[in-house]
């Protein structure tokens, strides 16, 4: 089947039409501004290594089933990362739970978005065991888990029984595959210096807003701490809910800082309880007085 995309040089502006057939790529014609079609839908796609922006028509197919959304019309530089307050990237991809829309699954949730370099290595490995058994705190948290990495899916299956054996819990979230990189490249995860190939072990925690809250990026070679990222989440959600920020090696229950931006006056309304001002600009409070 025929699916057809137009390529924008992010050095020169131009545009190509491409069909992309089984096994074929070529290009049709030079078209203008002006020649593009009224009724074709742009979707933006980045490839850094290329320095080509693909605008993907999304009522056509795509290969290995992952295309982006109307919603993302946002043209990224080259060296342009999706960053804090960004809204995330929207997609339609394979997973071991099925195919899913991105922002559609996720919903009013809070969600992460994590990455893998590879199936059947050992480091991944033990995080997805660890997640698995993290289940129950994700969901005390209204919190969405979501896995990627760049191998087919006929492989995430396999992996997964590895995964149950030596890590002792199932997977239990989806697991996105991704094996021609388009949500790697929407999202940033594959670091030329560190690999051209393999993705980073990227994390993105998602607001129920679907703008981007959080970004950690660990190397290949380092498993990430996720008693730290509910860490996080805990922070994330008790700030966007009260006027508050969390102080170095804060844990859910501790003193947290009223913002500075709040006066004494407005603090004495919503903290009756009182609070300790070591400055000015430092005042903390315990939330559970």
């Amino acid at each position: 089947m025929t699916f057809v995309t137009e390529l924008r040089h992010v050095s020169t502006g131009s545009l190509a039409s491409v069909a992309d057939r089984p096994n074929s790529r070529q290009t049709l014609s030079g078209l203008g501004t002006s020649e593009i079609p009224d009724y074709f839908s742009r979707v933006l796609r980045r490839s850094r290594r290329t320095g080509v922006t693909a605008i993907i028509d999304p009522d056509l197919p795509t290969r290995d089933g992952i295309r982006t959304h109307p919603q993302q019309r946002t043209t990224r530089s080259q060296t342009m990362a999706v960053r804090l307050g960004d809204e995330a990237p929207d997609f339609t991809a394979d997973t071991t739970d099925g195919e899913l829309r991105f922002h559609e699954w996720k919903g009013d949730s809070w969600a992460v978005l994590f990455s893998h370099p590879k199936d059947f290595t050992p480091v991944c490995t033990t995080e997805l065991g660890t997640v698995a058994k993290l289940k129950d705190e994700f969901e005390k948290r209204n919190t969405k888990v979501i896995g990627l990495s760049v191998d087919p899916i006929e492989d995430h299956h396999e992996w997964a029984k590895d995964i149950e054996e030596t890590q002792g819990a199932a997977l239990n979230f989806p697991m996105i595959a991704d094996p021609d990189r388009v949500v790697a490249d929407l999202y940033d995860m594959i670091h030329p210096n560190a690999s051209n190939t393999l993705t980073v072990r990227s994390v993105f925690v998602i607001g129920p807003d679907n703008t981007v809250k959080l970004t950690l990026t660990y190397p290949a070679s380092t498993g990430r701490n996720f008693q730290e990222l509910l860490r996080v989440i805990d922070s994330l959600q008790l700030t966007s809910e009260r006027k508050v920020a969390t102080p170095a090696d804060w844990t859910d229950g501790d003193r947290a800082i009223i913002v500075p931006a709040l006066s004494n006056e407005d603090a004495k309304e919503l903290f009756p309880q009182g609070w300790e001002e070591q400055k000015p600009y430092l005042r903390l409070v315990d939330l559970n007085g």
